[in-house]
């Protein structure tokens, strides 16, 4: 049962931000290649870089290109990290984080891939029908620059740490590179080094991505403070036994990715206390997640954690509501069903929660409009919502 929705939940990400050249290889960049770093021509609306000049976008091909950074990145059993990146024709920027599970202990690092992906997928992301589809007009992120980061190392790219797990009995030891901090600064210096100021960023990931969406947001908005900036973490509603965080954040050494004005321990954090600190500190920008009432994946981690499976509808509701009571700058979508991940999918386009298109309302937000919370009410009528 692990392993079908880890399978489901993976296949799932690779339709995320498809392009339309069908089968082709990626084009392979080496991280420090020139090639990757011709500056655009400013974009489509005025702005500076700080310095009085136009901002400086890469020229890339509209199709995916892969990037091998190389350096200290790394996958969880030693495989090398890429990421892809696609060009657009606006200065607008979207990255986004895959999914794919996490690992905290001997337990669920040692039961082979069921609960975690630990490899770079090598394939070229597949056409998308959501907001992948360049093809069609509605989808607001058509003309944007894309970063995808792709997961491989169990930590939802928070950790910085290679521990060792030792197994009850006579199972071998079991040596996992969380690193996914060390991978996701390699891919924001890419970032860094070739956008000067881009109008708009939209940062998002699903499931395991979802996480590391609202993790890392802090550090762009501090490296981009004149654009806006908008989080949107799809369905990681941050669910967890009062254990999990004692467990996994010592195996993945993940308390260094965190602001240095951040006042909660980490040992004592949840995911509303993450998200109300970060957007108090950023009130200009956006933060918001997508929910479906009873989300088949973020239940099964729940279990996998020692929890009750009719315990995790509650749970999300009310963590939604701390959120909403302390960050003003925060909104909720909430559909109903079980479905896991919303946005690579064409549901994406037909969702609609008391006559509020879930692609309207994320439009809205990618272009700074204000937007509600909207929570389903007839949360229970599976067909309504379910692919």
């Amino acid at each position: 049962m692990i392993k079908r929705a880890l399978g489901a939940l993976t296949c799932s990400f690779t339709l995320l931000f498809g392009t339309a050249c069908g089968d082709d290889d990626p084009m392979i960049l080496d991280g420090n290649d020139p090639d990757a770093s011709v500056q655009g021509d400013g974009g489509d609306r005025d702005g500076g870089d700080g310095g009085g000049g136009s901002p400086t976008m890469p020229d890339l091909a509209e199709t995916w290109t892969k990037i091998e950074p190389g350096g200290d990145t790394i996958c969880a059993r030693g495989e090398p990290f890429h990421f892809f990146v696609r060009g657009g024709t606006v200065n607008k920027l979207a990255i986004v984080f895959d999914g794919g599970g996490a690992c905290w202990n001997a337990v669920t690092c040692g039961i082979g891939d069921a609960l975690f992906a630990p490899t770079a997928d090598e394939s070229l992301p597949d056409p998308g029908d959501g907001i992948s589809d360049k093809t069609d007009e509605e989808n607001p992120f058509r003309d944007w620059y894309n970063v995808f980061i792709p997961y491989c190392t169990g930590d939802v790219h928070w950790g910085d740490a290679t521990t060792t797990y030792d197994p009850e009995g006579d199972a071998p030891e079991i040596t996992i590179h969380h690193r996914g901090q060390v991978n996701t600064r390699a891919v924001l210096d890419w970032v860094y080094e070739r956008f000067s100021k881009p109008d708009t960023i939209f940062v998002t990931g699903m499931s395991a991505g979802s996480y590391g969406s609202i993790g890392w947001a802090p550090h762009i908005m501090d490296h981009y403070p004149d654009s806006y900036v908008a989080q949107l973490g799809d369905c990681g509603a941050g669910v967890i036994t009062d254990s999990f965080f004692t467990e996994s954040f010592p195996s993945w050494n993940a308390d260094a990715f965190l602001p240095e004005w951040f006042e909660t321990p980490i040992e004592e954090m949840a995911l509303e206390d993450l998200y109300i600190e970060i957007a108090n500190h950023y009130p200009n920008n956006f933060f918001g997640q997508i929910n479906t009432h009873n989300d088949e994946n973020q239940r099964l981690y729940y279990t996998a954690m020692g929890g009750k499976d009719e315990d995790w509808s509650p749970a999300m509701y009310e963590k939604i509501e701390a959120i909403l009571d302390g960050a003003p700058n925060f909104r909720s979508y909430i559909a109903g069903g079980t479905q896991h991940v919303v946005l690579p999918y064409p549901e994406f386009y037909t969702y609609q929660v008391d006559g509020v298109r879930l692609r309207d309302w994320v439009a809205d937000i990618a272009e700074g409009e204000p937007v509600d919370t909207v929570h389903c009410t007839e949360c229970d009528e599976p067909e309504l919502f379910e692919r």
